[in-house]
This record gives structure tokens, C-alpha cells and sequence, in this order.
């Protein structure tokens, strides 16, 4: 994979996240995106039940977030079906109800991270299984290196999560890492976009199946510390996150414009 250091490229040569005058259009931007990922996520079979959802931070309403509405398939989410919620857990835009859960984990991390735009939890079939070793994942791989001293873990798992004071925890365990390995849970991703946010997470679930197959199959050999940090740098950038998601965008809005309802 082609490794490219945005600030040293001339102008036009690659698209960068886009810039708006008006806070409608970025709230719409940010809608569709989040639409989008959960239309991604079903594709991934990321989908368990009525487990797992996605935030996306208002763009005005900096309390609010928009979230999937509770109980809907998320390969049937479109852009009108988004719940808008304040910092009660009340929902000010919609008429669907929202998974107290949802609340209780996305409020306390948006609150304790200012600079998160959206945040993503599933129960994803690799993700959930790597979680019950209790471990951070290795740089195994290149990909691997993007969550390189970058993620945490979790390790007070105590059944569905509602309780505000647990949530804080899980905030306090994520810290300023993009990722966190919720034991014997799953998966929870952040980032300053929904893209990226989305990005990471697809990437981490799969790393998580990567590394259950390396260890079945032997003892994987980790890269080095110096070049894990350097590939580091080279691939977990807010903008590698960002970029890496652009094309399964342009993917799944192809393959179903309904999402943009």
C-alpha cells in the first residue's frame, strides 16, 4: 500500500475533507456519512440483533448527536430515520426510540472528548472475540501499526451498559486513542469525522480476525517498535482514517442511493 504524507502534496492531488459556510450543509454531510456506515456495517455483518450503534456530534448543537434509531436494521438506515438526541438522552429530532445504551456510552465520550465528531461500537464477530482475551492487538502487520499505541482496553465488563458512572469509565479507559477493546464486548471506534470513525473500525475488526488466525496458525513474528511507530505515522493519521474510507462511500451510495433519503 501506497503510504502518502498529505502535507507535502501539490494541491488537487488528492481530496481532503471538505470545508462548509453553511452548518446545514455540514450537518447533511455528516448525516449522510453516518448513513452511509451503517449501511457499510450491515455489509460487513456487523450487525447483531438490535447491538451496535454509531454517533455523529451535531455540527451547531455540540451536546447533541444523531444516532441510529433503536431496533432498525441498519442496511435499511437512511439519512430521514437519524435520531437527533440532546445530553439528556432526549430525543429533540425524530419519532423512534433510541438504544439507552447508545446514550449511555456515546454521551460520556462525546463529553470527555471535545475534538470527536463521531463515535462507533458494534458487535462485530471478530471484534467481540478478540475481546474476551483481554488484550491489545499487536502490529502484526502494516495495517496493524495504525492502532500502534493508539487503542486500549476496557477490563470491567459488568453486563449492558446504562449506567452513566460506567460509561465514564469506558471514556476514561479510551483516553485520547482512537480505539477500545471492550472486554468481552467488542469493538468502540472515534475519530474527528464519521468517516474516519467508520474506517477504524472496519480496519480494527478485521485486524482482530487477522491476528486469531496468525495465532492459530503459529507464533506471528511483530514488527519492531521504531518501524511500528514510523508506519505509524505513515497510516493512522486523522487523514489516512478519513481517505480510506472515501471509495466504500462512493461504493455503497452507488450500489444503494436510498441510504440519502
Amino acid at each position: 500500500m501506497l503510504t502518502i504524507d498529505p502535507s507535502k502534496l501539490s494541491k488537487g492531488e488528492l481530496p481532503h475533507p471538505p470545508k462548509f459556510e453553511r452548518v446545514e450543509d455540514e450537518r447533511l454531510h455528516r448525516k449522510q456519512r453516518l448513513a452511509a456506515a451503517f449501511r457499510l456495517f450491515a455489509r460487513y455483518g456487523f450487525d447483531e440483533g438490535i447491538a451496535g450503534h454509531i454517533t455523529a456530534r451535531d455540527p451547531e448543537l455540540h451536546d447533541h448527536f444523531w444516532v441510529n434509531p433503536f431496533g432498525l436494521y441498519f442496511g435499511h438506515i437512511r439519512v430521514s430515520d437519524l435520531v437527533l438526541v440532546n445530553h439528556k438522552g432526549e430525543v429533540v429530532e425524530g419519532d423512534k426510540p433510541v438504544n439507552a445504551a447508545a446514550f449511555a456510552i456515546h454521551s460520556q465520550i462525546h463529553k470527555a472528548r471535545p475534538d470527536v465528531v463521531a463515535a462507533a461500537h458494534a458487535h462485530s464477530l471478530y471484534g467481540k472475540t478478540w475481546s474476551t482475551l483481554g488484550r491489545l492487538l499487536d502490529p502484526l502487520t502494516q495495517d496493524a501499526c495504525a492502532f500502534y499505541e493508539d487503542h486500549a482496553v476496557f477490563e470491567d465488563y459488568t453486563g449492558v451498559v446504562l449506567d452513566l458512572e460506567e460509561s465514564q469509565r469506558i471514556a476514561a479507559s479510551l483516553g485520547q486513542n482512537k480505539a477500545v477493546i471492550l472486554r468481552n464486548h467488542g469493538l468502540l471506534t472515534v475519530g474527528r469525522s464519521v468517516d474516519e470513525t467508520a474506517w477504524w473500525f472496519i480496519t480494527m475488526d478485521r485486524l482482530c480476525q487477522s491476528q486469531l488466525m496468525a495465532e492459530a496458525a503459529g507464533k506471528p513474528v511483530l514488527i519492531n517498535p521504531d518501524t511500528a511507530s514510523l508506519t505509524y505515522r505513515q497510516v493512522g493519521s486523522h487523514f489516512m482514517g478519513w481517505f480510506s474510507f472515501q471509495s466504500l462511500y462512493d461504493m455503497i451510495v452507488r450500489q444503494q442511493p436510498d441510504l440519502l433519503d
